[in-house]
């Protein structure tokens, strides 16, 4: 059994949304200074490295992260790698091989790289999911959807591939690292923080390979 960590590492630089509060992690005690523990303060937004929407998120229907199915956050999966240089469509999801039944889903692009390389900055010109290719990914039940970078979809139209998904039930997990894993099946273990009456939890995710 191989166990793979695809969670993104939180820590100050690690690019945000724009508009977001930047992550700040502050040492509020330390024993280097002669106190009794090291203690650290984290203050940021909830959609963060790698984390998971909830429907609140975009739909504003109440319905928050921490009364998320952990059934869907949890078993088997399907990583598929498409090689696109700009947004996913409907025919670029058609032209790759997705198996009927396949309810959890992870999508590698070379967004991945993007975390190889350590880079810092927010790119607007990730890859993304366009709204074609959401309503595919519901059509073919699909209910839960991984990508490699912070948002499913494009930065400069968000709403859409968002409500498509959130409105059918279909979960969202965002900021995936995928950079060091072979496309195959796998399974999922996705772990988001259960905050009350939050649009979204950072979350640590693992793949599991026999």
């Amino acid at each position: 059994m191989k166990l793979y960590d695809i969670s993104l590492t939180i820590a100050e630089d690690l690019p945000v949304w724009p508009g977001d509060p930047k992550i700040e992690l502050k040492k509020i005690s330390q024993i280097d200074n002669g106190e009794e523990a090291n203690v650290t303060h984290l203050s940021a937004c909830v959609h963060i490295g790698t984390h998971v929407d909830a429907p609140d998120h975009f739909l504003g229907n109440g319905e928050t992260v921490e009364n998320l199915s952990l059934d869907l956050l949890v078993g088997p999966a399907l990583v598929v790698e498409v090689p696109v240089e700009g947004q996913i469509t409907a025919m670029d999801l058609q032209s790759i091989t997705i198996p009927e039944g396949t309810k959890r889903l992870l999508i590698k692009t070379a967004n991945s790289q993007i975390w190889a390389e350590g880079l810092k900055e927010f790119k607007e010109d990730f890859i993304a999911i366009e709204a074609d290719a959401a309503e595919y990914l519901v059509n073919q039940g699909v209910e839960v959807v991984g990508v490699d970078y912070l948002s499913v979809a494009p930065f400069a139209d968000p709403a859409p591939t968002h409500q498509i998904l959130l409105k059918a039930g279909t979960l969202i997990i965002e900021g995936l690292n995928l950079s060091e894993i072979v496309p195959g099946e796998y399974t999922l273990y996705c772990l988001p923080l259960k905050i009350k009456g939050s649009d979204g939890a950072p979350a640590r995710v693992l793949l599991q390979k026999d």
